[in-house]
């Protein structure tokens, strides 16, 4: 899964599709599993997520991003699919995206044929945006493939430059050590949120345009910053990126999570945001290391949970063949 850095919003088709977008974003080690394996008792179709699914064909599957992978990859007959992940959906880390691209994978794998790594996000992307039509953009998809902390240059006709982010080692770990994640324990579907900037797109809605406009400068501001080594002034432009992202929707925050921000700004946190679309699921907060105790002693109290991550720098991959 990942955390996204800067520019997050600017990956959606109804933005670099007339403006261009960059995203900076960082994978980390919390992940998506899928198992696949061929029973050899019949040739039933059995897909188990949230719920199970047992059907004789492919189009009987009620799973909107398995039909249409097992679809393309002309996969059919005599197939278990079972996934698990370290995180639920609906918290902002780009759960879907990690599930299509670990699926991917994993039947590719099962087909014995190798992809390059491009190749694996764009056509992730392809599934979920194209032939499940859900409003999403590129870089979830682009960052379960690639891992890393990954720059994404989204040109008007679709054509991602994949760069890493020249950070040195030591600014790395600063910047892991200091970056919290707590669980604001609320759950929700960004579909809602990501439909609703489409469509003000579409309208040419022009305080969310200009939102965006000021969101893919500060991700390239952010690049600019960490790539210096000025960690402190990143914080403080998270801050500033939080701002601006909520002028887009009056759903993407409320009163609580303003409450809990604001409590931690108090006690020493120079800027942070909510992951993904926004509504709940992860806050991530930039904390210089002597306040990061009292930050989250009063998270903590307030119920909200913190969970430890590091950077993943390798992306989707296979675990065991047997």
């Amino acid at each position: 899964m990942r955390i996204s850095l800067g520019g997050g919003g600017t990956d959606l088709p109804s933005y670099y599709s007339e403006y261009g977008g960059f995203v900076l974003s960082a994978a980390i080690n919390k992940y998506v599993y899928i198992y696949v394996n061929r029973p050899a008792a019949d040739s039933l179709l059995r897909v188990k997520y949230s719920r199970y699914e047992q059907v004789s064909s492919v189009d009987e599957i009620q799973h909107d991003l398995v039909r249409p992978a097992l679809k393309t990859l002309s996969i059919d007959g005599s197939l278990e699919i079972v996934s698990m992940a370290d995180v639920p959906d609906g918290t902002g880390l780009g759960s879907s995206g990690s599930y299509l691209v670990a699926l991917l994978t994993a039947l590719y794998e099962l087909k014995r044929e190798r992809v390059p790594t491009q190749a694996l996000a764009e056509l992730a992307v392809h599934i979920e945006m194209d032939l499940a039509g859900h409003p999403v953009g590129k870089h979830d998809h682009y960052l379960a493939s690639f891992g890393g902390i990954t720059c994404l240059e989204i040109e008007p006709d679709g054509k991602v430059t994949v760069s890493p982010l020249r950070i040195s080692a030591t600014d790395c770990e600063e910047l892991r050590g200091n970056t919290l994640l707590f669980f604001t324990g609320l759950q929700r579907s960004s579909r809602e949120i990501l439909q609703a900037q489409k469509d003000d797109m579409r309208r040419a809605d022009p305080i969310v345009v200009d939102s965006l406009h000021r969101t893919r400068e500060l991700g390239y501001r952010i690049k600019e910053v960490l790539e210096q080594g000025n960690l402190d002034k990143f914080g403080h432009m998270l801050d500033e990126h939080w701002q601006n992202k909520k002028r887009r929707s009056g759903k993407i925050s409320d009163p609580q999570i303003d409450r809990w921000y604001a409590l931690a700004r108090e006690h020493g946190v120079l800027g942070g945001k909510l992951i993904g679309a926004g509504g709940g699921g992860f806050l991530m907060l930039y904390c210089p290391r002597p306040a990061k105790g009292a930050v989250r002693q009063v998270l903590v109290a307030e119920g909200l949970r913190e969970m430890p991550f590091d950077f993943d720098f390798e992306g989707a991959k296979v675990l065991v063949n047997f």
